[in-house]
């Protein structure tokens, strides 16, 4: 079950979570789970009601609630993929390096700084997951984050959100891609 990312370079969340995984940890497909919510009329629920419902009424998984809520909603065309609850947009990509997490946020963080002029409004090294967040224009931000994965290795991760329209989502993400690339510590690979 595949969607064309087409023009906005985001997939849709059916993209992401497979088919058996899904039946696999809430015992059914996501053929029935739509025809269970249909039926219910949940086309007319908030996101919320939807996956409370999930978990209350049929026992599944918090995190399983919100992948088979956020499916139906992209599948009924209530949410479009990049679409965040709150109407707004996001982007995220991510890159593992050779590098420990501090350095490797550090380094992250002076790129971005010197991408968009805009220096951290927190850089929060001391986290479990530290993060350097960035305010832009008109309320977007840009969040890098750092996840040690062991062995000298670091996940950096950035995320451009608040986006008010899903037309700059495949400008965003290549964007973001270039700065991940141009980070100054190796690659893993």
């Amino acid at each position: 079950m595949g969607t064309d990312m087409g023009s906005r370079g985001v997939g849709a969340h059916a993209d992401g979570v497979g088919d058996d995984a899904l039946a696999s940890a809430t015992g059914r497909s996501r053929d029935d789970w739509f025809a269970l919510l249909d039926a219910a009329g949940a086309t007319g629920w908030k996101h919320r009601a939807t996956a409370t419902w999930l978990v209350a009424e049929h026992g599944v998984d918090p995190w399983w609630a919100q992948a088979v809520t956020v499916g139906y909603e992209q599948a009924r065309g209530t949410r479009q993929p990049g679409q965040r609850q709150d109407g707004t947009f996001e982007v995220s990509v991510s890159r593992t390096v050779a590098a420990e997490v501090e350095p490797a946020l550090r380094a992250l963080a002076e790129v971005v700084t010197a991408r968009t002029g805009v220096e951290p409004l927190a850089l929060n090294l001391a986290a479990k997951h530290p993060t350097a967040r960035f305010p832009l224009e008109g309320g977007e931000f840009v969040l890098a984050s750092a996840t040690a994965r062991g062995a000298g290795k670091t996940s950096l991760n950035l995320v451009r959100g608040r986006m008010t329209s899903g037309d700059r989502l495949a400008e965003a993400k290549a964007t973001l891609r270039s700065w991940l690339e141009s980070v100054a510590v190796g690659p893993v690979g």
